[in-house]
Parts: C-alpha cells; structure tokens; sequence
C-alpha cells in the first residue's frame, strides 16, 4: 500500500561515507516504520524499494562522491512492506577542513504529475536492467535525455514544478 507525505513534511537523514544511517528526523523514522534503534548504523538502502532501478543511485553515488549534491525521485519500502515516493535531495556533508564526512539527504512530497512520468521511465529502466545490464539502462536514459535536450538535473527539476 501506498503512503504519501503530507505537503508539509520533510524527511531528513545523514549517512557516513558507506551510506550507513547516522540520523534520521521523526517523519524518517515514522515513515520507514523502523524503531530509530533498528535504523541507526543500518545500511541506508534498507528501504531500497524492488521496483527502483540501479542506475538511479548509481548517478547518485557518482555524483555525491565527486562532491556535488543531486535531485531524484526514490520509492522507499516500509518495513512492513508499504511504500512512499520522495522527491529527495542529496548531498555531501563536509568537516571544517573541508572533507567529505558523509552525506546529507532532504526528501519532500513529489509532485503527482511527477510520478507518472518517473513510474514508466523507472519502469523501463528495471526492465532494460534486467536484460541487459546496467551499462545499457544508463545508456537508455542518457539517449532518454538527449531526445528530451535537457540535462538529468533540468529534467528532475522540471517534473517537480
């Protein structure tokens, strides 16, 4: 079943460098449908969803590990199976000698108009993931968005307005 955010919620959480759960805010925690003690130190993708494509964090990966923050759109998986859409931003967190020391990540309500289009592309890219690889799904939303003339980040930017 489907659980949706509420248009004032915001999820927030932090990671260390290997993506393991160092903090999450009330709604993370009530919307996962862990206890905190089950999340902390817990490998982030413990609400990795079955229907997310691959390709997906790896753009995120890539992107955080080279410094740079990202938009996505993540359907996260409750801990008793229930599910919810995020429109998340994620980005790195720095110490004061300005290494990285984690990652930050900010999920709000997507946008509905949103979730039709990123349904059938995720949809499609598990498809291609499941065939052919990685290497190929990536392929397809780089050619994707090269049909579209926008970048990654102009078109998940422009799905939310």
């Amino acid at each position: 079943m489907q659980i949706k955010m509420k248009d004032e919620d915001f999820i927030v959480s932090k990671t260390d460098l290997k993506g393991r759960i160092t903090y999450g805010n009330e709604i993370f925690i009530k919307m996962s449908g862990y206890k905190e003690s089950e999340l902390l130190n817990a490998p982030h993708n413990i609400l990795r969803h079955e229907d997310m494509p691959a390709v997906v964090f790896k753009l995120l990966w890539d992107r955080v590990k080279s410094e740079k923050s990202i938009n996505a759109y993540v359907k996260n998986k409750c801990k008793n199976g229930d599910y919810y859409w995020v429109f998340a931003n994620v980005t790195p967190s720095f110490d004061a000698k300005n290494n990285v020391i984690g990652y930050y990540s900010v999920r709000r309500k997507p946008s509905e108009k949103s979730l039709k289009t990123i349904e059938a592309l995720y949809s499609e890219l598990l498809s291609i993931e499941k065939k052919k690889g990685l290497n190929e799904s990536l392929n397809y939303l780089n050619n994707t968005l090269k049909s579209t003339g926008v970048s990654y980040d102009e078109f998940i930017i422009n799905l939310q307005k």
